[in-house]
């Protein structure tokens, strides 16, 4: 008898939250955060009905991407602690459902998207939405440890999808937003990983941790740290932000690296589960910061 039999022997009724909790909502808020920072950083115009319809459509998309990775990873979700109440392990969710609804919200956005806004900004939204899917969920997460580094570039692209909706166009300035989400990820993730590592170990997924090992995790975790530091500081370097900007940006990097060094020379789950939380609210007030920059300068 396999784990999700044990676990879900029948599906109960599902309710509106459980298709709720299939979009991933915290991941999703994450990512219209990022992808409204893009659209606002933009030149041009876009009518307020349109930046709605914008950050509607990366909602739905991020959430489909979600669903269709609660069905594929249904297997191991059964079995990790932090996952086991996920509606499909608890039988609230048929997996066929769940697919079906992320298709459906997955070809929705996309179109959507290109009808009432443009067709450049719904084709990066088509290949965030293919990168989460068939890159990192169902080729990456369970082939290699470097999975987050590279299906992290999934996540980085909603300031490219906000950007490309004002002006039709990609510039260089968004791939800096694109980086800077895309070098965050590693020491993000990592750190979550660092402290449910017993999860992925049972779940034979083959996180850093779990194949390097603890001190090998934590070493990348402070060079990846220092790289995205580094990062942070483009945006005043080509002129996107001024001073402002760049002493925040200083501030949060000197938090965020003093983390990583406590974390690399630490024991326990404690400071990396600090330093998880604190890389949230790190990533949220560097992009709240580009906007007050903008405004106020």
């Amino acid at each position: 008898m396999t784990a999700f039999a044990v676990l879900a022997p029948s599906c109960s009724p599902s309710s509106v939250r459980d298709y709720i909790a299939l979009l991933k909502p915290g991941v999703m808020s994450l990512v219209v955060f990022t992808g409204a920072v893009g659209m606002w950083l933009a030149p041009g115009h876009l009518h307020p009905f349109l930046q709605f319809i914008t950050l509607l459509c990366i909602a739905i998309g991020s959430g489909a991407s979600g669903a269709i990775n609660m069905w594929y990873d249904r297997d191991i979700d059964c079995v990790m602690r932090r996952t086991q109440r996920r509606p499909i392990p608890q039988g609230r969710i048929a997996p066929e459902e769940a697919l079906s609804f992320g298709i459906i919200l997955a070809l929705a956005s996309v179109v959507m998207l290109g009808l009432a806004v443009n067709w450049m900004a719904a084709g990066f939204l088509a290949g965030a939405i293919f990168f989460y899917v068939f890159i990192y969920t169902m080729w990456l997460k369970r082939r290699t440890p470097q999975n987050i580094v590279i299906g992290g570039a999934a996540g980085a692209f909603p300031p490219v999808i906000g950007w490309a909706a004002v002006t039709g166009q990609v510039d260089p300035e968004p791939w800096i937003l694109f980086a800077i989400t895309f070098f965050w990820t590693p020491p993000h993730f990592w750190a979550l990983a660092l402290y449910r590592c017993g999860d992925y170990t049972k779940a034979g997924v083959p996180m850093l941790p779990v194949v390097a090992g603890l001190r090998a995790t934590k070493v990348q975790m402070v060079g990846y740290t220092l790289l995205l530091a580094a990062v942070t500081l483009l945006p005043f370097l080509t002129g996107m932000s001024g001073l402002f900007y760049l002493l925040v940006a200083m501030l949060l990097n000197a938090v965020f690296v003093y983390y990583a060094l406590r974390v690399r020379f630490s024991e326990g789950d404690i400071l990396p589960r600090k330093m998880f939380f604190f890389s949230l609210l790190y990533l949220f007030l560097l992009y709240a910061t580009l906007i007050a920059d903008r405004l106020f300068s």
